[in-house]
């Protein structure tokens, strides 16, 4: 893997099961796990006999890149046959020979690779004969050639640079002097130099003329990823030399190794800074007097620096993927780090589509060893590769996982991988993957980890994709809430608080919240009515409203328990499930998260129906056993079932849903993942709580004003109940506003977290200095292959 700026070449293990795209691999005998494509070889064959060769001799045995490596070769015969051979063939010839192309869609590179050739060659081609003929590729194709992208050349050894291409500091190379080597990796060299036409530094990466990462990065301009400035050819050398951006503080491998000696309780944000200051020392350089962004830092525990870090990589992998592009070698050496701190993701020489089907789709399996997931390491072991599933984002961020473990702890999460020079298959690799994290390595967690960032370490580990986060930016959310000391403290309870313990009382709490608020009312109504109402009628029809009373209330109180259990089976059974283990799927636990938050709003809602059926169905009770009342005594019935539902709905409503808030919905949010719905969820939730508090404020002001209206007299007896309705009201709406306070801090809380999104990145949107601040984007820029001396240019 070629190392980019700045970077060191870590003494971990590399596969690479391509060449046309970074090298040749299975020449290096450091390499952990080696698989030939073959190109190689093929290229040997070419350059010595002059004349093509079976393209099956050189295929690998390994059945999970056999179609990768076919379409490899297929593209370097193409160059030779059209353009050296003299002896052309076309696509639809290397179809009939192996019939195994045709079971994926072709590839638009090896479709626009056969167009190139063939112009170079001086055949008279039109581009919408390929457009007609390979409509699936059609758009991608007008993107290669609109930026006639240099494609896949053969070349004798693409993994060393040439022997030609000499370099050494105080040399010029076109604009630049160079100044000092930064780094030096198997497929490139990278210098400090100082651009003299425009008196500013950079980093030079020179290279073999091979792959298309400067296309990839030219696409990428965002504040995490190192940003190209300029490309330029030199063909008499055979080597390109990328211009790009000087990152000066060092890289996370330099952390990581300042992390060992580091002991855990001397660790905190210092210790990035003064890792950055070190590597800045060395080179006789100063980091910046003032800055926001390391006072910050400074302030921080190093889980929350590790965090820190997390959060804006993984804001630069969900970047690099919705442009189309995977890293695929994502470990310390290839993030480097600003004066200030900031984590800048580089090396983008292994990325490449945003998903690659290891049964054979174009593409290629590269990385650490030490890093890579599972399912890469699968793509390339003979007995796995059948049941791999396809590396896509999520490969990514298990990489990112194991990468911000060891700067956590100072080791990996797994047992190393075995030591350079020997030979391992990917199944023993593989195993130590399936076991899961190392016990000693859980032990190094520090004391103080947030809960919540263990958590989300330990789902980016998961050893089958579809347990790992699935975005970059649902990652982010989670980073972020790491961040925030409320809500991570709301989502990840400790262990044995009262909150976890609450959590599984589910069912109880519920009957209670509700069952408790309503009887206290229809108590209040019974006492009320019968004092003004009731006590007036006959004998006869007290008896039969008495029997009235019974039966409504033996109705209503099932059904409605019926109805708010069935309503909110989702809030009571799906976390009692997954305290017990079982898995949901992503929507379930959507619709659970929903239900959850309106759990006190549903509840509330059955039992306010229920008091207006009441409210409808009693006077006509009333008319049946008594033959009529007064008038006056309807509104005295009419204010009585107004307190009582206000009473019904407000206090159960705040009781419930705090209830939700700080003990279920957490349990939801930690095993799922957080997404813009939940976002809106929260806000209506805080919106409809305000009304609710207006509610629970009607209930003593009713009944300060029905003691207006029944008369103040010593003797009235109803005095006493509307008396303890106002005091008891009072007190009530106390309580009920401290509620309501404590959910609107949580909801603040998750709603920071969850809101988190947008297309201009989410570290920039929980209060990220100017100074990181995501810039505007542009659109990819053309990188043609030009003459020497000349250059394309990225913008700055």
């Amino acid at each position: 893997m070629a190392s980019g700026p700045l970077t060191e070449v870590a003494p971990d293990s590399v596969v690479h099961a391509s060449s046309a795209v970074s090298g040749t691999a299975g020449t290096r005998p450091e390499s952990g796990l080696v698989v030939d494509t073959g190109v190689r070889r093929l290229v040997a064959d070419w350059e010595a006999t002059r004349s093509p060769s079976d393209l099956s001799d050189y295929l690998p045995d390994a059945a999970a890149i056999r179609r990768a490596a076919l379409i490899d070769l297929i593209m370097v015969d193409l160059e030779y046959r059209w353009l050296r051979g003299g002896q052309p063939k076309r696509i639809a010839d290397y179809c009939r020979e192996f019939p195994e192309l045709l079971a994926e869609p072709l590839p638009p590179e090896l479709v626009y690779e056969e167009y190139r050739v063939r112009r170079a060659s001086g055949a008279n081609v039109e581009p919408e004969e390929y457009t007609r003929g390979f409509p699936q590729q059609a758009d991608r194709f007008e993107w290669l050639r609109e930026h006639d992208l240099p494609g896949h050349r053969g070349s004798p050894d693409p993994i060393d640079l040439p022997e030609s291409a000499e370099f050494a500091v105080g040399q010029q190379l076109d604009d630049f002097e160079l100044l000092a080597e930064l780094g030096r990796g198997a497929f490139a060299r990278v210098f400090l130099a100082r651009q003299l036409s425009m008196r500013r530094p950079a980093a030079l990466k020179i290279s073999r003329n091979v792959g298309i990462e400067p296309q990839t990065l030219a696409q990428l301009d965002h504040p995490y990823i190192v940003r190209v400035f300029d490309q330029r050819l030199f063909e008499d050398r055979q080597v390109r030399v990328l211009v790009m951006e000087y990152v000066s503080g060092g890289t996370l491998l330099d952390v990581v190794k300042l992390v060992r000696a580091t002991a855990p309780e001397h660790r905190t944000g210092q210790l990035l800074l003064d890792s950055i200051d070190k590597v800045l020392a060395r080179k006789g350089e100063v980091g910046p007097s003032e800055s926001s962004v390391r006072a910050e830092i400074a302030t921080l525990s190093w889980p929350e620096t590790v965090a820190w870090i997390g959060l804006r990589l993984a804001d630069a992998l969900e970047y690099a993927c919705a442009h189309g592009v995977l890293h695929r070698d994502i470990k310390p050496a290839n993030v480097l780090l600003s004066v200030e701190g900031v984590p800048k993701l580089a090396d983008f020489n292994v990325s490449s589509s945003d998903s690659v089907d290891p049964a054979g789709r174009s593409g290629f399996v590269g990385g650490s060893v030490a890093y890579m997931a599972p399912e890469q390491l699968a793509a390339v072991s003979p007995e796995s590769a059948a049941s791999a599933a396809p590396v896509d984002t999520r490969s990514d961020i298990y990489a990112l996982g194991v990468m911000l473990w060891e700067l956590l702890t100072g080791v990996r999460p797994f047992e190393d991988a075995p030591s350079a020079g020997s030979q391992v298959s990917p199944d023993e690799v593989l195993a130590i993957r399936r076991r899961g994290v190392d016990p000693d390595a859980r032990a190094r967690l520090p004391d103080d980890c947030p809960a919540a960032l263990r958590r989300v370490l330990m789902t980016s580990l998961a050893f089958d994709p579809a347990d790992r986060w699935s975005s970059g930016r649902k990652l982010a959310r989670q980073f972020a809430l790491c961040l925030d000391p409320h809500a991570r403290d709301l989502v990840d309870p400790r262990p044995g608080s009262w909150r976890s313990t609450l959590s599984r009382w589910s069912l109880p709490i519920l009957l209670a919240a509700i069952g408790i608020p309503n009887l206290l009312a229809a108590g209040y109504n019974y006492y009320y009515n019968k004092a003004l109402i009731i006590s007036a009628l006959s004998p006869e029809a007290q008896n039969h409203l008495e029997q009235v009373h019974l039966l409504v209330g033996g109705l209503a109180f099932p059904l409605g328990a019926f109805l708010i259990l069935y309503w909110c089976r989702l809030a009571l059974s799906v976390p009692r499930g997954l305290r017990m283990g079982q898995r949901y799927d992503p929507e379930v636990l959507a619709r659970a998260r929903t239900a959850t938050l309106n759990l006190g709003h549903r509840a509330v809602v059955v039992a306010f129906v229920l008091w207006v059926v009441a409210g409808v169905g009693y006077p006509i009770a009333l008319q049946a056993a008594a033959g009529g009342i007064p008038p006056q005594a309807y509104s005295h019935l009419i204010a009585s079932l107004a307190v009582c539902g206000a009473v019904a709905v407000a206090y159960p409503f705040f009781i419930l849903t705090f209830y939700a808030v700080r003990c279920v919905y957490p349990i939801l949010l930690s095993h799922g993942e957080i997404g813009s719905a939940d976002g809106a969820d929260l806000r209506a939730l805080g919106r409809i709580t305000t009304r609710y508090v207006a509610v629970a404020a009607s209930v003593p002001l009713v009944g300060v004003a029905g003691l207006s209206f029944v008369g103040a007299e010593p003797g009235n007896a109803v005095n006493g109940t509307v008396r303890a309705l106002c005091i008891g009201g009072i007190i009530a709406f106390i309580g009920v506003y401290q509620l309501f306070r404590w959910i609107e801090g949580d909801l603040r809380a998750l709603t920071r977290v969850v809101s988190l999104g947008g297309a201009r990145g989410y570290a920039a949107e929980i209060e990220a200095p100017e100074s990181v601040q995501t810039p505007r984007y542009v659109r990819p820029v053309s990188a043609p292959a030009v003459p020497r001396g000349t250059r394309t240019s990225a913008p700055s």
